[in-house]
């Protein structure tokens, strides 16, 4: 699957996919056609039972992606950015955040902006030694825009982030480290190879145990968790021998007979 320029692509290798976002020449910087097949993605994973595990990356040496592409979102008038780019923004990549299925991004370079908010929606994120994190958006008159303000937020704490967006100052990856917001650094150029390793790694484990934990982690932060419990909830009570009696006696007409089995 890719977008119609060829600016976002999906392979699958056995129990895991690769999603790449494939803009080098513009820093990956993205365009309303890459958000729109990032949220074609996302949906077909989430229904795709053989995938176990996701990689998120991006082509080039010198970034994961810059954020929104400027020349499309300046020309806006100030509804339609309320309207399709920041309401659609916030759609797609808490699509990707709520994903059944763990995602590992791979950091290839700059992630800035838009680019650091898309990041934020993987699980597990790797990157290389050179790569470094910003908030620029207040150099150029506007605001995080993608939950920059909220999920990166629950993720390294209202300080880092306000340190960041209040002055743009770039972080390091060792620092990213630190804070939490990256979980392993690589050897130079190889920050996709080890996102594919723990996705190889993820895919060998039980998926509905590995699924359930992630859900149950993301509940803990406030994520999704009303449709988490209930989700569990309905899963738990259809294993029950009342619920075969309930469904057998609606087919049969007859009032159930419940024994809390």
């Amino acid at each position: 699957m890719a977008s119609p320029n060829g600016n976002v692509e999906l392979e699958k290798r056995g129990n895991i996919a690769i999603v790449t976002l494939n803009r080098p020449e513009k820093l990956n910087a993205l365009t309303p056609d890459m958000l729109s097949t990032l949220e074609e993605i996302a949906r077909a994973l989430d229904a795709d039972t053989d995938i176990r595990a996701v990689v998120l990356t991006a082509c080039g040496e010198k970034a994961f992606c810059v954020g929104a592409d400027i020349n499309i979102w300046s020309a806006l008038q100030p509804l339609d950015m309320w309207r399709t780019w920041v309401r659609n923004g916030h759609r797609i990549f808490d699509a990707w955040a709520t994903l059944r299925i763990p995602v590992i991004a791979a950091a290839n370079g700059h992630a800035f902006g838009g680019g650091l908010e898309l990041l934020a929606t993987a699980d597990i994120r790797v990157c290389e030694p050179g790569a470094t994190f910003a908030f620029p958006e207040a150099g150029i008159a506007t605001c995080p825009g993608w939950s920059g303000t909220q999920r990166v937020v629950k993720l390294i704490g209202s300080g880092m982030v306000k340190y960041m967006a209040l002055t743009g100052n770039r972080i390091s990856a060792d620092k990213a480290l630190q804070i939490g917001l990256i979980q392993e650094i690589s050897a130079p150029g190889k920050a996709c190879n080890a996102a594919i390793a723990l996705a190889e790694k993820i895919a060998t484990l039980a998926p509905v145990s590995v699924q359930l934990t992630k859900q149950l982690i993301d509940a803990s932060l406030g994520i999704n968790s009303a449709a988490i419990m209930e989700g569990m909830a309905g899963a738990l009570a259809a294993t029950t021998a009342d619920a075969k009696e309930g469904l057998a006696s609606f087919s049969e007409r007859r009032h159930p007979l419940f024994k809390g089995e």
